[in-house]
């Protein structure tokens, strides 16, 4: 059985729900159901984006200039592909180099956290009346299923205040707008506890509460619901109307089951990291095993780094203390994706909102530069073992082969199966296409 056997509208899986088919005591069920997913060749394709906050040093991850003084302390390190060199900080994920594509030849030219965020997360520039949708809401709309329990589009841990229009779901409208798990807030200081923080709050009714009570309460508030937007509608309550039926169907079936890491084994979890970072890549496989066609998972703010990837002073220091929840968190998603046959269905993409400068400023930090920088694409649809691009001997600009966000993302939609010439029709009327005008998929780190 698969999901592709069972096409059930969005009020059938609520009727099948409120006559208890899909309640607790058939929970096996849907992990049955994951695995036919997860199994079928006609699966859909998944991303999961690995949103690194505030920026990284490519000159210290997959752009090392040694023996430069622009350079650094860190070492480099042969990877298991030939050529392919990374920071000594990386080393699992330099035996993973095999399913990586790294792009050295990023020209962006935002250097403002805002709108360069908004700029990577949308491939549009913030100006102007038109509500870009990010990629997380456009990928959901092509590759997500409506009648899916989950929702289509999960943010773990964002830090949504540098730019919260890029967290929205523009003007594809709140049916595709992001579940938001462990919400960051403004993403400095220590990081939060991640079980707390990974958990989808207030799923189960109170104990005191009959099913029975439940159910009543859900169909008059529905009820009052579509009386109100009929009489009102708009954005705000047909945002709230979406919300809550989202929650409905979570509450109604054992989809819920998906946060609940305490499900996997104590040893995986340890490979991951006990941290927000790597319990949440954790959560994402769960959830791309179980259909949902976007994740994205926020590395900010650790313990011992209060400032995230934005190492405008202790550049170093801080950078190997983030590779050091970086590497095996995402080396790890590799192998679990390759283990359970998903990698080759699911693209996972690095990047930040740009680069840092190659100078070392007076504060041994790095600044924001987003003239020449790296990002990363692996999984599903991706040429690995390759290197497109690169960067002058000083890594002040690029040498070979620019790539700017407009090409990025028209390659990352491509790599999942989605035209990046489509349009949708804007907040003004107008059709805009998922990737801007004049954009092309670069074909070299495609397979």
């Amino acid at each position: 059985m698969s999901r592709f056997d069972l096409q059930l509208s969005r009020r059938e899986w609520l009727r099948l729900s409120a006559a208890g088919v899909l309640g607790a005591s058939m929970s096996g069920w849907l992990e049955n159901l994951a695995n036919a997913v997860a199994g079928n060749p006609e699966r859909k394709r998944s991303c999961i984006l690995l949103w690194m906050n505030g920026g990284p040093s490519q000159m210290d991850t997959f752009d090392l200039k040694p023996g430069h003084k622009n350079g650094g302390p860190f070492k480099e390190i042969a990877t298991t592909v030939p050529g392919m060199k990374f920071s000594e900080h990386l080393p699992k994920l330099a035996k993973q180099a095999k399913h990586l594509a790294i792009v050295r030849s990023m020209s962006t030219k935002e250097g403002d956290h805002s709108l360069a965020t908004y700029y990577l997360r949308t491939g549009y520039r913030a100006q102007g009346p038109v509500q870009y949708p990010p990629l997380g809401a456009t990928l959901s709309k092509e590759l997500g299923d409506a009648s899916s329990p989950l929702p289509n589009y999960v943010s773990v841990a964002p830090v949504t205040f540098i730019s919260p229009a890029a967290f929205t779901p523009g003007f594809l409208g709140p049916e595709y707008a992001p579940l938001i798990v462990g919400n960051q807030g403004f993403g400095f200081g220590n990081a939060p506890d991640y079980d707390r923080a990974l958990k989808v709050e207030d799923l189960q009714a109170p104990n005191d509460v009959k099913r029975e009570q439940v159910d009543s309460r859900i169909e008059l508030l529905q009820g009052l619901q579509r009386d109100f937007v009929a009489k009102h509608p708009g954005v705000p309550a047909l945002s709230h109307q979406s919300a809550y039926e989202r929650a409905v169907r979570l509450m109604r079936t054992a989809a819920s089951k998906a946060f609940d890491l305490k499900d996997e084994p104590a040893k995986l979890r340890d490979r991951y990291g006990r941290n927000l970072f790597g319990q949440g890549c954790l959560l994402a496989r769960r959830l791309v095993e179980r259909g949902v066609p976007f994740i994205e998972v926020t590395l900010s703010a650790i313990n011992g780094v209060q400032v995230a990837w934005d190492t405008h002073q202790q550049n170093f220091d801080q950078v190997q203390k983030l590779s050091q929840v970086l590497d095996p968190a995402w080396s790890t998603l590799l192998e679990d994706l390759e283990q359970r046959g998903l990698l080759d269905t699911t693209l996972v993409v690095w990047m930040g909102e740009f680069g840092r400068t190659p100078q070392i400023n007076p504060q041994v930090g790095r600044d924001h530069f987003p003239n020449a920088w790296t990002t990363v694409l692996s999984g599903g649809g991706i040429k690995g073992g390759t290197v497109y691009g690169k960067t002058s001997p000083d890594g002040m600009e690029v040498k070979d082969k620019p790539v700017n966000v407009p090409n990025f993302l028209a390659t990352v939609a491509k790599a999942v199966g989605v035209d990046p010439t489509k349009q949708n029709m804007s907040n003004v009327g107008r059709p805009i296409r998922i990737a801007d005008a004049g954009s092309k998929p670069i074909e070299e780190v495609l397979s």
